[in-house]
């Protein structure tokens, strides 16, 4: 039998009425009884009559979320997040992905519309302000790097946190630090903030060599080919650590390094970011930048449903928070041979 919100009320301790303005996302409930009855949702299974709220207010209770990877394993991560997120606060997810191309992004501005969706959550790339104004996909957020002004933004600061990253590795000894990820044919905000980072970084560490290679795209067979690329450019013994702008491009890295011969990390140490699944599993376990992603999914979906609700857009950049997750790739054991 189907949960209804008097189950939700007798598990939180509320009253059905708060529950219905939980549900409707009405703004006048303190932030504690808002957490218990979206808790007491989760633990009785209760799902909004979507068709009856959508009659009563107008809109459909859905909303769109577009990416441009999924088999990139940051956004795969986060999208689950931010679908049970949005189902916790009553909306169903639209999922959808552009690959990162300004045609196919302008193409989704103009497919969906208000009467399609109440929002949208967007991992925009390429498009620009006029992309955005020309469209009626009602509310936009944007998740990631890519700067539109006037738009509400979710991003955490990857300037920071290749700060960090670099940092610990000259801390582990790393005196020749290349970094890997400069998109070659494309725009990559992304990457661009890191490699910032990374060198204000190695600056500040008093160390002259640079060294940015660039990629064809973020999956494992760019991180490898970047390695064969710098090994050809530096000799085996070069470089000394690595600083790959997200986690697919540092276990290609990796793996091409072992194929080489070297020692990860006593030959060179490697860090990445994004802190996906895979980082923590491998047979040398991945040091990465790990955003806080389920503070992204919770900011992101709450400031949407702020402008669906009415609010005004701020053009605001609201930051979560990061942590450099240590593990055995950078972690130097002997010194370099």
């Amino acid at each position: 039998m189907a949960a209804t919100q008097r189950d939700v009320a007798l598990r939180a301790g509320v009253s059905r009425r708060t529950v219905s303005n939980v549900v409707n996302d009405y703004e006048h409930v303190s932030e504690d009884v808002r957490r218990r009855v979206l808790a007491a949702i989760d633990e009785v299974g209760y799902r909004p009559n979507r068709a009856a709220r959508s009659l009563r207010t107008g809109r459909s209770g859905l909303i769109a979320l577009a990416f441009p990877e999924f088999d990139v394993g940051y956004f795969a991560e986060l999208a689950r997040l931010v679908v049970h997120e949005a189902e916790r606060r009553g909306y169903t997810v639209l999922v959808m992905q552009t690959l990162g191309d300004r045609a196919r992004e302008v193409a989704l501005l103009q497919r969906i519309d208000r009467q399609l969706v109440d929002g949208l959550l967007f991992s925009a790339s390429a498009c620009d302000p006029a992309d955005i104004e020309n469209s009626d996909t009602g509310p936009v957020v944007l998740l990631g790097e890519h700067e539109i002004p006037g738009i509400d933004r979710i991003a955490i600061d990857n300037v920071a946190a290749a700060r960090a990253a670099t940092q610990h590795l000259v801390e582990q000894g790393c005196r020749r630090i290349a970094f890997i990820g400069r998109a070659r044919d494309f725009r990559s905000d992304m990457a661009e903030q890191r490699i910032d980072g990374y060198d204000l970084e190695l600056t500040a560490a008093g160390l002259p060599f640079r060294q940015v290679i660039e990629v064809d795209g973020y999956h494992r067979a760019h991180g490898a080919e970047a390695v064969r690329h710098l090994l050809r450019e530096h000799g085996p013994g070069g470089v000394d650590g690595l600083l790959c702008a997200n986690d697919p491009v540092a276990l290609g890295a990796m793996h091409e390094l072992v194929n080489a011969g070297l020692r990860v990390p006593d030959d060179i140490a490697v860090a990445g970011f994004d802190d996906i699944d895979d980082s923590a599993y491998g047979l040398v376990p991945l040091t990465s930048v790990s955003p806080d992603k389920q503070q992204i999914a919770e900011l992101a979906v709450s400031r949407l449903i702020e402008l669906i609700e009415g609010a005004a857009g701020s053009g605001s950049h609201q930051q979560p928070g990061f942590e450099l997750v240590v593990r055995a790739s950078s972690l130097r054991t002997a010194p370099p041979r």
